[in-house]
């Protein structure tokens, strides 16, 4: 079925799961779709990862190709985002091996319009407290503290997207919110304010 043909069924309807369907059939409007709702996810993924925002869009584009090519091999065992974001972490160590030292680029902070200017500001600077912390956690920490709360995946999910068992990915999660607790202690904020 295709779109804009009178009575026939809409893809932009369609779960993830059924898109995957259409996209092995070879539907480019099923990959148009799951485009539109994943690469925004997987674009703050990358660039947390990689720091660099040409190279966390190379990463997207590279996890729809290979969505494209292997999507028969999509056995629904996790939600399609689990499966995509470890796409994505494979290609972005992929893209860190191959590069030099090279300075990470900040990530865009977009203001929320139903704010004060002073709310703003205030929040900003939360944000840049809480991301200098988020740097100087391990690589492993920060990835499990961002596919857990940036992400909301499960401890199941991250497992599966970090190849670990579940319970390091609870004991690297312990690790990292205690140390991410002290270091904000000693920035002189308090863990209740995030």
């Amino acid at each position: 079925m295709r779109i804009g043909h009178g009575s026939e069924t809409s893809t932009d309807n369609l779960s993830d799961d059924d898109l995957v369907v259409r996209v092995v059939e070879g539907d480019r409007r099923a990959v148009q779709l799951l485009f539109a709702r994943h690469q925004q996810r997987l674009y703050r993924f990358a660039l947390r990862l990689v720091g660099k925002r040409a190279t966390a869009e190379d990463i997207v584009s590279d996890v729809f190709v290979e969505l494209w090519r292997n999507a028969a091999s999509f056995e629904g065992r996790a939600q399609l985002s689990t499966w995509l974001l470890a796409i994505a972490r494979n290609k972005a160590f992929a893209a860190m091996r191959r590069r030099t030292d090279q300075p990470l680029e900040d990530a865009i902070a977009i203001p929320d319009p139903a704010t004060t200017a002073d709310e703003t500001l205030d929040a900003g600077k939360r944000g840049a407290v809480l991301r200098k912390c988020l740097d100087q956690l391990s690589a492993a920490h920060r990835e499990i503290i961002d596919l857990v709360y940036y992400h909301e995946k499960s401890v199941d999910e991250v497992s599966t997207i970090v190849g670990v068992p579940a319970a390091t990915v609870k004991t690297r999660m312990f690790y990292a919110r205690k140390r991410l607790s002290e270091l904000l202690r000693a920035t002189g904020v308090e863990t209740a304010q995030f």
